[in-house]
């Protein structure tokens, strides 16, 4: 049931979003106009919108590269629970047909993906590996943090909120059971041995503060997809001193810190950090 093959054939568009768009929240394409050598996509995290990866996105086009932003099903919306509504197959729409559009500007394409935008980043680079050629993932959401759900309710809690069969419920930071289910639907459906051609370069950063995400599958999972590729791989960790916790990349969190840490992000992608 979780590994569902219905969920790695091609899931179609997204349907659309019942609500408005709220001012500021929608789709971001940066263009140079013309196909480049490169180009990137950028994937937001759940309850987010395109404006969370702003400053990342301008620093990538800064260096030359095309960036697509795309907003996420039930996202930046004027409901701000439509979120709670996303299913796996219309997120999966959604990634694909973000990675068709922007593959289509740049020569090699990657993909950056934000805590449970990193769920699909991942998909997209094990379902697509002929297209995807890099890939960096902050804070990825693979499993729930042990101090949130512990190991062993895990999966029937992913099982019955993501079949609906349990009412909702929210936790401390807003997100919906529900919802957080289909995003570990899709981990689920990821291939248990990962393509061994494609991706060329791997790299994961989490915060030592971070009580969101399981921290062991947030390099596990990078390193299995890197391997059998012979990708290389770069697994970070920010200074503790930082103070961050889930939330690597919002402006508002990362303060004066912005646009150091973004400029790390981008040469962790590029592979020159040092």
């Amino acid at each position: 049931m979780l590994r569902s093959a219905r969920l790695r054939r091609d899931p179609g568009p997204p349907p659309p979003d019942a609500h408005a768009v709220a001012a500021g929240h929608d789709t971001r394409l940066l263009s140079h106009g013309a196909r480049r050598p490169r180009s990137i996509l950028l994937l937001h995290g759940y309850t987010h919108s395109p404006a969370q990866l702003d400053g990342l996105a301008e620093r990538f086009f800064a260096r030359g590269y095309n960036v697509l932003v795309p907003r996420a099903p039930g996202h930046g919306l004027t409901d701000p629970d439509a979120h709670a509504t996303v299913t796996a197959p219309a997120l999966l729409g959604y990634a694909t047909a973000a990675l068709d559009r922007i593959a289509e500007m740049g020569e090699e394409t990657g993909v950056v993906g934000v805590s449970a935008g990193a769920v699909l980043a991942t998909w997209l680079a094990a379902f697509r590996p002929g297209v995807v050629r890099r890939l960096l993932v902050l804070a990825p959401l693979y499993a729930p943090h042990p101090g949130q759900v512990p190991a062993a309710v895990r999966v029937p809690l992913q099982v019955l909120y993501g079949l609906r069969a349990l009412p909702d419920r929210r936790n401390a930071r807003g997100y919906s059971y529900r919802a957080v289910a289909q995003y570990l639907r899709i981990v689920a459906s990821y291939p248990s041995v990962f393509p061994a051609d494609g991706v060329r370069h791997v790299a994961a950063v989490l915060s030592p503060g971070d009580t969101t995400v399981d921290p062991r599958a947030a390099f596990d999972l990078p390193t299995r997809l890197a391997r059998p590729a012979g990708a290389t791989l770069r697994l970070d960790t920010l200074p503790a001193g930082l103070g961050l916790a889930h939330d690597i990349i919002s402006a508002h969190r990362l303060g004066p810190h912005a646009p150091v840490l973004n400029e790390r992000y981008v040469e962790l992608y590029e592979d020159t950090y040092r």
